[in-house]
């Protein structure tokens, strides 16, 4: 019988940490619901940000703006994506990020030390929790070899295969900034593709 789960973030905490579904209501103290609007600034360049977000319905996007006045978007976080500012978090650093709701947003506010906490309450978590920062910084170093060595046409099928069914969510110049191309860029990359029969919608 298929698992039904009460939210994302109950999902999120029994498949990621294990942690048994009778359990979950007691990591209630580790995190609060909060409901954003579109547009809507969550952290701001200079603030020190000591916490975590869980996008449990929704669209945030991190980005940071050059000297130039350039946008350049980092990540785009959806539905069971978390999304945070390592170096604020953990250093007590004001950050360079600025977390935006592309969407009308409900996100879980993890505590800094979500994942410690866890993993002194549940034996279960302690594996999980490292194995989830290994996938942060893996997902760091694709994001790093991709934007210094692959095409941007390569660029774009990543992000289609990294955001499924994201195409209609986001606009063409935040996909163009995310890929480190420009939207004329981007334009001609979907043309090329579409020569190719790939469908891009």
């Amino acid at each position: 019988m298929e698992k039904t789960f009460k939210s994302n973030f109950e999902k999120y905490l029994v498949e990621t940490f294990k942690i048994e579904r009778s359990a979950v209501a007691e990591c209630g103290d580790f995190a609060s619901i909060k409901n954003i609007e579109k547009g809507q600034i969550l952290v701001r360049t200079g603030e020190s940000s000591r916490n975590w977000f869980f996008v449990e319905k929704g669209l945030l996007r991190q980005y940071f703006i050059d000297k130039r006045g350039k946008e350049h978007i980092l990540y785009f976080a959806p539905e069971n994506w978390l999304v945070g500012d390592r170096n604020s978090a953990f250093f007590n650093r004001p950050t360079q990020y600025i977390v935006e709701a592309i969407e009308d947003t409900t996100i879980m506010v993890l505590d800094i030390n979500f994942a410690v906490r866890l993993s002194e309450r549940f034996n279960s978590a302690i594996v999980d929790s490292d194995l989830l920062l290994q996938r942060h910084i893996l997902q760091l170093q694709k994001r790093i070899s991709l934007l210094l060595g692959a095409t941007a046409e390569e660029r774009y099928m990543d992000f289609i295969s990294t955001y499924p069914n994201m195409l209609q969510r986001v606009p063409q110049w935040m996909i163009a900034s995310y890929l480190g191309i420009t939207p004329e860029s981007l334009s001609r990359v979907r043309r090329e593709l579409a020569k190719k029969n790939f469908l891009i919608d």
